[in-house]
Parts: C-alpha cells; structure tokens; sequence
C-alpha cells in the first residue's frame, strides 16, 4: 500500500508535515520504537511511528532520521501525544533527508495504526500471490508457440501490472508490452546488466535511470535440452538477452520470483528459436568465405552469391552490392587489455553473435530483424558478408542518375545504404565497454562495397586491415573504415611508442608548459591555425581574437619550439605531433 493511501484514511488520525512529493512509496509493515538507534530492527518500506522518548534536545533529530532514511523506511509518524507538537528540528531533519513526516494525532493508539497497515499489507500480498501462482499456470501455456515473447510481455502487464521488454545486449529492443523503451535508455540498462554479470553477481540487478528502478534478469536456456552452460561468464555475456521489469525486485516473495524465472525461460526458447533460423544464413557465409580466402575462380563464387542473395534480400530484383566487416573479440588477464588472447576462450563464435546483433539497425526491434546478415567466423575472426541494394551511378550524359539494371532514377547521399565503422559503434560503444570490463577488446573493420565477386578478395583483405588500424588504437571498442587505409592516419598507429612520445614531447612539451603557467591557450591556437590552413583572418575569427593577438601567439609558438609556421614541413610536423598525442 501507498503512503498517500495511509494520509487519506480518516481514523488513523496522520497529519502530513513534510514530504508530500514521496507519498507513493509503498508500506510493506510497520515499526514502533522509541530507540536511538533503531536500524537492527528495519529492513525498509516501514512507517515508523515513534512517542519521540528518544529525542533530548535538537541535536538528536539529525541522527536519528539519518539512520531512518539510509535503512530505506518508507515514512515516520511522530505522536503528539509527548510533547504537544512535533519539533521543528525533526521537521527540518526529514525535509533534508526527503523522508515523508506525519503527525499523529493524541487520540489515536499507535496499535490502531500497526493493526490497519498490517491487516491491508497482508492482503495485499495474499491477493499478489495468488495472482502470480495463477499467471505462472497461464504463462507457462502461452509461451513461444503461442505468439512469442510479446505475448508473455502483454500477461506480465495486463495480469500483474508490470511493464517489462526483451532488451538485446547493446540495449536494442527484441520484445516489450506497451509503450517502446527509449532508445538511451535500453543502453544504460544493457551496460548495467552487462557490468553487473562481469562481477560475478546473479540476477537480478537492479539499475534507476532518470528515477525509475528497473530490474534486470538475464535470459538463458537452462532446462532439459539446453546447451550446456559456460564455463566462462566472458563466454556468452556479449549475447545473452535480458529481461527489463520497470519495478524493484529486490523485496518480492519467492512466488513472483519463480514467476519472472519463468517468463526468462520462455523468452530463452524464442531466442534458441531464432539462432536456429540464422544456420542457413551463417553457412551460406562460411561457404562464400571459404571460397573467397581459397582463391577460388570468380563464377563460382558468384554462383554462390546467387544462391545466398534470395535468403538475404527476398524479392529484391538486381543483384546487390555487397560489403565486409570483420570483427575481433580478444579476452586477456585482467590488468592486461589489448594483448593477446590467453584467457582460453573461443573468440569466433562471441564474435560472430556480437557482430550479427551490432549490424541490425538500432531503430529495429524484434527478434527477427537481422535475417538478412549472414555472419561466418574462423579462428578469432568473425567475418560478414553485407548485402546492400544496388546503388544509383551518374549517367554517361550527366543527367539523371542509372540503376544498376539501367533504369532511370534518383538517389541522394542519405539513401546511400552503405555501413560506415563510426555510426555502426555509436549506438553500442558504452554497453558493450561494460560487458568488456578491464580485460575484454572488440575492433571492427569495414570495407568499402564491391559489385562484383572479382572484388570480395580485396574487400575482405581491406576490412581486415582496416581492423588491425582500429586495433592499434586505444579503448575497449574501437572501429575503422576502408577511407582511413588511404590516410596518414593508416601510419599513425603504428610509430612505436617510444617514437612517439619522444617526437610529441620535443614539439609540444614546451607549449603546454607555456599554457600551464600562462594560462596562453597556445595549444589550442595552434590547432585551430593548422586547422585554418595557416589563414590569419579566418583563425582569429573561430578563436574570437584579433589578428594582431593571434600573430603574437604564434610568435611566442615558434620562439619556444624553434619552429616556423610558414613552412609546409613545420607544419606538417605539428600536425602530426598532434594527431598522436
């Protein structure tokens, strides 16, 4: 019961003093003591009621109601019956804590109050249990084969007045009753899950985003006919589903508890549905792979990609474009990241499932919105064959734009359907850091389409290249694409580290230096004046400054370094003494 519901009952006789923005907490019992210290006793979600014989002098309020409000009660109810009326300390204490006060009135008997709260706690709970038994037995009928996991979602709502979605490890929404999750939200909740199954605890977590309290249970198979479980936590952590319940869970009786591990159940038989139907897909890939890293001949490969572009992209009329991404998961000893794999654990099979879910658009939700990736691993190497619909080319006269069958059309830059390695990780980086921890990595590269098989070979070379460039990189997730492999940036990460501390020290040691002392901004000038292709008047217009102000600034550049920034070469080693520290 509600607080709110407790102030609205007449007889109890409770006067609200403070707190009227908490009174829908919930009351799960009731508590009378007199103690000082009386937080042995609470577990919380009590009332608190109290004749206040503790209380000496205003001193004893702040003690008292912290104790109260770090042990989680859900309100206190002071008698007036002691000293008249409720000291003004205690009012201030509860205000600052945000712990709901009432005053209860001298005519009535603290028993009337427990009798009240403990007779509707108690049928309250008798009535939820029995509704949980009886939901148990309904969804335990209503699973899968009946509609899928929505259906289990929409009696967890109508039934028990609980809001709850099928989350994907990244935070994207496979499932849900209602109202969709946000977005952000989804990945904050993933990231919770993901770094509270990397400590070890079980489920459920609980999380609060943006004030609501979420509770998180982990969906895996573990009756007859399920997969034997991981050994490793690191093993299936990246690709487990989760089950997201808009409640705290924390003091629910073991009935509902048993209820919800129920529901996980059902929603892990939809998943191992779902990984079945992706075998065809993922052995279409692993043959296409094979013949491609075996040089085998052009026509039959493309007979191969014939066969796998009607599974892929059903009803589609031209042949498509195709595009490659590779992935690499690498586990380390924790204190160690980024170095070889020596955990033992099969990084193929992690990467290939993570990969499969961070191609699927994260505006998508349900469980089969990625039937048209087909992802193949070998080794540690995850490796996926993109298809992506024929795009539009200028025609020879320059007008409008040709289909690849011929036909005249239109296209613009935001219809071009290609996979770009910045926007494929936006979405994901943060969740996906939390499941990596301290000894986990994952990098990514993209080629750039090709359409014809004569291009996969050197499509596949060029998304694995562009993944060692994304390797060398710090950060747990790191991704490049195919424009990098044709930049000074391919060269960047691999100067060694002593070269490279060594090179951005002599240039830029002394500026900072500059600026820790002078507050000068000297660096941040400089980036903006190479920014500004060495324009006067076009960097003190970004920088807010006049001229004369900018060239004493880059005087006092070249007088510390000994530089000049007239000269290409100067300028080019600041660029690049810039772009690696």
């Amino acid at each position: 019961m509600r607080l709110r519901a407790l102030l609205e009952t007449d007889a109890l006789g409770l006067r609200l003093l403070g707190g009227e923005h908490e009174l829908d907490r919930s009351v799960r019992g009731v508590m009378t003591t007199d103690l000082r210290d009386p937080s042995r006793y609470l577990t919380g979600g009590e009332l608190v009621l109290t004749g206040l014989a503790w209380r000496r002098d205003a001193a004893d309020s702040e003690p008292f109601v912290r104790i109260l409000a770090g042990a989680g009660v859900a309100g206190l109810a002071a008698g007036e019956a002691e000293l008249g009326e409720i000291p003004g300390d205690l009012i201030e204490a509860c205000e600052r804590h945000r712990l709901p006060i009432f005053a209860v009135d001298e005519t009535v008997a603290f028993a009337t109050i427990t009798e009240y709260v403990v007779r509707q706690v108690s049928g309250e709970r008798a009535g939820d249990l029995a509704a949980v038994v009886d939901r148990h037995r309904r969804l335990m009928t209503s699973g899968p084969a009946g509609g899928g996991p929505d259906v289990v979602l929409d009696l967890l709502g109508s039934d028990l007045d609980l809001h709850a979605w099928v989350l994907s490890p990244t935070g994207r929404q496979i499932a849900g009753a209602g109202a969709p999750l946000p977005g952000q939200v989804g990945a904050t909740l993933a990231g919770h899950h993901l770094a509270a199954t990397r400590t070890g605890r079980r489920g459920p977590h609980r999380a609060t985003v943006d004030g609501v309290t979420y509770s998180l249970f982990p969906i895996r198979n573990t009756g007859r006919g399920a997969a034997p479980a991981s050994r490793d936590v690191r093993e299936s952590v990246l690709s487990d589903w989760l089950l997201a319940v808009e409640a705290d869970a924390s003091d629910w009786p073991a009935a509902r508890l048993d209820l919800l591990q129920g529901v996980t159940q059902l929603i892990a038989v939809e998943r191992d549905r779902r990984d079945a139907a992706r075998t065809v897909r993922r052995r279409l890939a692993q043959e296409v792979l094979e013949l491609v890293q075996t040089g085998a001949a052009p026509t039959e490969i493309a007979a191969r990609l014939r066969v796998a572009a009607p599974v892929l992209l059903p009803g589609m009329g031209t042949a498509p474009h195709w595009q490659v991404v590779v992935a690499r998961v690498e586990w380390g000893t924790e204190g160690a990241p980024g170095g070889p794999a020596t955990s033992g654990i099969a990084g193929g099979p992690v990467a290939q499932a993570l990969l499969e879910e961070i191609l699927v658009d994260p505006a998508v939700t349900g469980p089969d919105s990625a039937d048209r990736i087909a992802v193949a691993h070998t080794g540690d190497e995850a490796v996926a064959l993109v298809p992506l619909p024929a795009r539009a080319a200028p025609s020879a006269d320059g007008g409008d734009l040709v289909e690849a069958d011929g036909t005249a059309g239109a296209t613009t830059a935001k219809e071009d359907p290609a996979l770009h390695a910045d926007a494929l990780l936006a979405a994901v980086r943060a969740p996906l850091s939390a499941g990596l921890a301290d000894d986990g990595r994952l990098t990514l590269g993209v080629s750039a389409a090709v359409h014809s098989p004569e291009g996969l070979r050197g499509a596949l070379e060029e998304a694995r290249h562009a993944r060692r460039v994304a390797a060398a990189r710090p950060g747990r997730v790191c991704a490049a694409g195919h424009h990098e492999l044709a930049s000074h940036v391919l060269l960047l990460p691999f100067v060694p580290d002593d070269v490279r501390r060594a090179f951005t020290a002599r240039l830029l040691d002394p500026l900072r230096d500059y600026d820790r002392r002078h507050r000068a901004e000297l660096i941040p000038t400089l980036e903006a004046f190479l920014d500004c292709d060495g324009s006067w008047t076009r960097c003190a217009a970004r920088l807010h400054l006049h001229v004369n102000t900018l060239r004493y600034r880059v005087g006092r550049i070249e007088q510390l370094t000994g530089r000049d920034l007239s000269r290409l070469e100067d300028k080019l080693d600041f660029f690049l003494a810039l772009r690696m520290s």
